[in-house]
């Protein structure tokens, strides 16, 4: 790492990470040939990449991954969790080795510069990391240019100009824009993903950026799935008369989400479904309750973040990926925490007494990750059939 006052250009380098502070991290580059700006944080799972990539809620974010053998199982058409990925770009340490999967159908570099997503390697990603846990994630710019040719003013002033992630909404940007339904239940091994056409119950989705996962365990568990917009009115959501309702996962502050979320959510509670929250849908619940989200100095991402379950004693390894959380202490009466974080004791799941409503800031679905909590899917379908 040097800052901008002490540039000297390693030999061969054709990427380079710029932080809105002047510092200046070299590599080489993979993917996209292209700059783009977002904040920079690190992810701890040791699988799973793609899945990671394609979760929506990483939109705005440059993931550092700390594992550093990233890309050498390659990449498929299957393992990935929207159309479109939202993350802006990734830091890893090792080069892109080829690719060593039965399921594999491309090397990972050709995947990434299929979804336009640039990348660097040979960082020292324990020292970005070590970083970001001290100082907070930054914003910043990665880089990657084959001349090896880059204007650090320019990048450092579009690190500080980008807005970051405080105030911002952008589950707009990423939740689909017509309603849809959706069938398509778990991977299995030797049979792919699976079709749900007995459906027990009828959930709608409120998209806020769902990755299909979510979806998939929801059809698994029983369900057809109808998703919705974000921005849908609770008159949009009513008139499919679901059994239950469920309020994705998604990316940016929630407050500013929110704005119109928490209207809604407040008058599909009257009716008295249940409901259930995962992750931004989690933060979206408290607020519509009236408890207050801040963002995180670090946040959880990973695939082994231990959550105590309140409600059993049970201990469970969980998947998570946020920057923000519901404060505990704003939890307003009637609204009790139901699950904990052992890493840092913060809030990872609310219920609300006498009513079927409840969620996890975490993702039980996984995907990667764990499948300790995959139990919470079957929970929301027991609220409904007692519904």
């Amino acid at each position: 790492m040097s800052d901008l006052s002490t540039i000297k250009q390693p030999e061969n380098a054709t990427a380079v990470i710029v932080l809105e502070d002047g510092t200046v991290i070299w590599g080489k580059g993979i993917g996209a040939e292209k700059s783009s700006v977002g904040e920079i944080c690190f992810n701890t799972s040791m699988t799973g990449y793609q899945e990671i990539l394609t979760d929506p809620s990483y939109a705005g974010q440059i993931i550092t991954f700390t594992f550093p053998h990233i890309g050498n199982t390659g990449a498929n058409d299957e393992d990935i969790e929207t159309i479109n990925p939202a993350a802006r770009g990734l830091v890893v340490h090792e080069d892109i080795t080829t690719e060593s999967n039965w399921r594999a159908s491309k090397h990972f570099d050709e995947w990434l510069k299929r979804y336009d997503l640039p990348g660097i390697c040979g960082v020292d990603t324990r020292a970005l990391t070590r970083r970001i846990r001290d100082k907070g994630a930054p914003k910043g710019v990665i880089a990657h240019n084959p001349e090896g040719k880059f204007d650090f003013e320019a990048l450092q002033k579009q690190a500080q100009d980008w807005s970051g992630l405080n105030g911002l909404d952008l589950a707009k940007d990423v939740s689909c824009t017509q309603m849809y339904d959706w069938t398509e239940t778990t991977w299995e091994l030797g049979e792919g993903y699976g079709k749900q056409d007995k459906p027990d119950f009828h959930v709608v989705a409120i998209d806020f950026g769902a990755k299909r996962n979510i979806l998939r365990c929801l059809a698994a568990a029983g369900c057809k799935v109808t998703v919705v917009p974000a921005n849908a009115s609770p008159e949009e959501v009513l008139r499919h008369n679901p059994d239950g309702i469920f309020l994705s996962n998604g990316p940016g502050d929630p407050a500013a989400t929110g704005a119109y979320a928490v209207p809604t959510i407040q008058k599909l509670m009257e009716t008295g479904k249940p409901m259930f929250g995962i992750c931004l849908g989690h933060q979206l619940l408290a607020l519509s309750l009236g408890a207050k989200t801040q963002k995180m100095h670090l946040g959880h991402r990973g695939g082994n973040q231990p959550v105590k379950d309140l409600t059993t004693g049970k201990v469970e390894i969980t998947s998570q990926n946020h920057g923000f959380e519901v404060i505990e202490d704003s939890l307003p009466a009637g609204v009790k925490q139901t699950h904990v974080s052992l890493f840092d004791g913060s809030n990872e799941g609310i219920a609300v007494d006498g009513k079927p409503v409840f969620s996890v800031q975490y993702h039980p679905e996984a995907s990667p990750g764990p499948h300790d909590s995959h139990y919470l899917f079957e929970r929301f379908v027991d609220l409904m059939r007692a519904a």
